[in-house]
C-alpha cells in the first residue's frame, strides 16, 4: 500500500491532519462505524469528555487491531461532539498524542452535533487501509 498526504498551504502544517491522503494499491479498506465510550457490557459513560474521549480511542484501536488493520494506517478520521470548544480544550492533550504515537496524517473533519446517543460527548470514525 503507497500512502501520500497533500497539504498545499502552509497553515494546513498546524492542524494535526492533512487536507487529502491519496492510497493506492491498497490490500483493504476497513469503514469504521462512529466509536464512542462504551464499556465491555454497552453502557454508556457519563463521565466528562477528556475521560469519554480516551475510552473512545481505546475502543477505536481494539476494533482496528482487531480487524487485522493497524492504526497507523488511518487515512480519515471524523470527530463527532456535542461542543467544539470543549473538544479543544480539554480533549487536545489526549487526540494529539494518539495521533503522534501511530504517525497517523489523516484527512479529518471536526463536526460540532445537537446530540450523540445517550450521555456521550465525543465519537470518532474512522477509516483504514492495509
Amino acid at each position: 500500500m503507497e500512502k501520500r498526504t497533500i497539504d498545499p498551504w502552509v497553515w494546513g502544517k498546524n492542524t494535526n491532519s492533512a487536507q487529502a491522503v491519496e492510497v493506492k494499491n491498497a490490500e483493504g479498506t476497513l469503514y469504521c462505524s462512529g466509536q464512542v465510550a462504551l464499556d465491555e457490557n454497552g453502557v454508556p459513560s457519563s463521565a466528562d469528555m477528556r475521560s469519554q474521549l480516551i475510552q473512545t480511542i481505546a475502543n477505536l484501536e481494539q476494533l482496528i487491531s482487531e480487524s487485522g488493520y493497524e492504526c497507523k494506517n488511518i487515512v480519515r478520521l471524523n470527530v463527532y461532539t456535542t461542543n467544539t470548544n470543549d473538544f479543544f480544550n480539554t480533549c487536545m492533550d489526549v487526540y494529539v498524542p494518539f495521533l503522534m504515537k501511530y504517525g497517523i496524517q489523516q484527512a479529518t473533519t471536526l463536526l460540532e452535533v445537537k446530540g450523540l446517543f445517550a450521555t456521550l460527548t465525543v465519537e470518532l470514525e474512522a477509516t483504514v487501509v492495509k
